[in-house]
């Protein structure tokens, strides 16, 4: 181990990965240090999809840049990532989803992002083991899923072979970061101009006062059902439900793994802090499921999991400097960070680097939290 890096980056998760690649790439030294496994957090308990949103204006451009680099970087990725574009459908259940499907396709369509109406007759043909009684969906054939663990792997991998001066530091925890200072609980300390909180949900422990909230989440995974489903498919009111602040949630999100496994999810709970896996949150899971598509309760779970995702009261990730001119933040992407990981880590360089970003980074700056005082307030209403 090194005293001095040109960056160093807290926490190797898929972020963390995708930070600590860009760095590479512009010729630096830089270390990531993790006090656990790659990709031991949130990255090794998410769905792993890479898909394009459009909550907000901001999360739009977000989503859109990064899947774009994902799908440039799909070229070169190695079987074991498991990379491949299903498709995302999403449901409408009743006519007024049905609106906001066309709503989301004439959005989608007028942006240039591929976008397919179906209707009724046309979803049951795309997946026949939902229940027949939907108006229709919205098809997003760019979507994409992955195995994340392997990809966050795969990113440090890349920045190794890129550099010689990049080190993965595991087994150590992070105590402090500032004035160019990252402290380990044994003592030792390494010096960085340049220091990247990407620690996800615990972010806030490093660097306090900043809008981070955990956020839990569980997931279940089958054993191998070819064709069961063919796309993901997400219930329309998703969002709603994810967004709900004051109260457990779940929602219909069903993946198909290259293997022919299936992921089901999903749930939210605010206050969670034990990471045990709740039952009476499975079944809810499993009810809602069965809402979509009555068959799924006959499929045999392998099992099921807990994670904690790193969410902030405008839904957005905080990306870009803090107070302390050395530190940087790059967390708070909530159920997205598999998407926006590699947005996230050209927007973070290209700023650093004083270059001209692909798309504005001031949505994302975590200055905006500062100046917005009510979406503090929100935060903190939520606490209570």
């Amino acid at each position: 181990m090194r005293k001095s890096y040109d960056a160093v980056v807290v926490g190797a998760g898929i972020v963390g990965a995708a930070c600590t690649l860009e760095f590479a790439l512009e010729g630096m030294s830089v270390a990531v240090v993790e006090r656990d496994a790659v990709a031991g957090g949130a990255t090794g308990a998410a769905m792993g999809h890479v898909v394009v949103m459009d909550d907000s204006a901001a999360q739009f451009e977000l989503t859109r840049y990064s899947q774009s680099l994902w799908h440039e970087l799909a070229l070169e990725l190695p079987a074991d990532v498991e990379y491949y574009r299903p498709g995302t459908i999403w449901v409408a259940a009743d006519e007024e989803e049905w609106i906001e499907v066309r709503r989301k396709w004439e959005f989608y369509s007028a942006h240039g992002v591929p976008a397919e109406l179906l209707d009724a007759k046309l979803l049951a043909a795309a997946e026949p083991n939902l229940r027949p009684s939907f108006h229709g969906g919205l098809r997003m054939p760019a979507d994409a899923v992955l195995n994340p663990q392997r990809a966050a792997v795969y990113l440090l991998d890349k920045a190794m072979r890129q550099r010689a001066g990049v080190e993965v530091l595991l087994g150590h925890k992070v105590t402090s970061t500032a004035h160019g200072v990252v402290s380990f609980q044994d003592g030792v300390e390494i010096h960085s101009p340049v220091i990247v909180n990407a620690t996800g949900a615990v972010a806030p422990e490093l660097t306090p006062g900043i809008s981070v909230r955990k956020r839990k989440g569980h997931l279940m995974i089958t054993d191998s059902y070819p064709s069961f489903a063919n796309h993901q498919l997400v219930e329309l009111s998703y969002l709603k439900s994810a967004h709900s602040s004051n109260k457990d949630s779940v929602a219909f999100n069903v993946q198909p793994r290259r293997n022919g496994q299936l992921l089901i999810g999903s749930s939210r709970q605010y206050d969670a802090e034990d990471s045990a896996v709740e039952q009476h949150m499975l079944d809810a899971i499993m009810e809602r499921a069965r809402l979509y598509m009555p068959e799924i309760e006959s499929l045999k779970v392998l099992r099921a999991w807990t994670g904690f995702r790193a969410a902030t009261p405008d839904k957005l990730p905080l990306i870009g400097p803090t107070e302390d001119p050395t530190v940087f933040l790059a967390t708070g992407h909530e159920g997205l960070g598999i998407t926006t990981s590699l947005a996230t880590a050209r927007l973070l360089v290209d700023s650093i680097a004083e270059r001209q970003t692909a798309i504005p980074i001031d949505p994302y700056l975590p200055s905006r939290m500062a100046k917005d005082t009510s979406s503090i307030e929100h935060l903190k209403g939520e606490a209570r």
